[in-house]
């Protein structure tokens, strides 16, 4: 399988990395495919309401979305990989989604698989609600089907991440998939 995790933290060195490199050594050794495309820097802007696309189209911006489109659009799975800020998804991979409008129905004709990989600092037992209600309307609207979540609590600095079971969740997510 061709796995894209879309990893939308913008420290290189943070928690959502750590979590995505350790999903990728799992999936990696059951065979996948993974690429790891770092959404936080590359040149994605905010999709601008000109409805140019026609929803099913090409976009009228010439940005780093279209490389990652087709990089999408030939992957069988994508894994959304972001830190929690303000309880969502960071702007970077919120940027990147919003412009999925330009292929929707291509996205949701695919039937691709996904998983959510997200950190926060906060370890209350209703951190992660938004995001999850989120990403499950997501899993939902494009038609996907979700093959897990980690959702790392109390993951403030890479290293209370590294001394956590999240790392092993997240090898674990690759290594089961099929």
């Amino acid at each position: 399988m061709k796995i894209v995790v879309l990893l939308g933290s913008p420290n290189r060195q943070g928690s959502s990395h750590l979590l995505a490199e350790c999903f990728r050594q799992g999936a990696q050794e059951a065979g996948h495919t993974v690429e790891i495309i770092d959404v936080a820097h590359a040149d994605i802007h905010p999709c601008t309401g000109c409805i140019h696309c026609g929803y099913e189209g090409p976009c009228s911006q010439k940005d780093d979305m279209q490389g990652i489109r087709a990089k999408i659009l030939d992957a069988d799975m994508m894994v959304f990989a972001t830190p929690l800020y303000y309880y969502g998804m960071s702007a970077q991979l919120k940027t990147l989604i919003d412009r999925f409008c330009a292929f929707n129905s291509s996205l949701h004709s695919k039937h691709m698989k996904s998983a959510l990989l997200t950190v926060a600092w906060n370890s209350d037992d209703w951190t992660f609600d938004a995001l999850e209600a989120h990403y499950k309307t997501l899993v939902r609207y494009l038609n996907l089907q979700d093959m897990g979540m980690v959702l790392g609590y109390g993951c403030g600095t890479p290293s209370m991440t590294k001394h956590s079971p999240y790392p092993q969740m997240a090898y674990q997510l690759g290594v089961r998939l099929r």
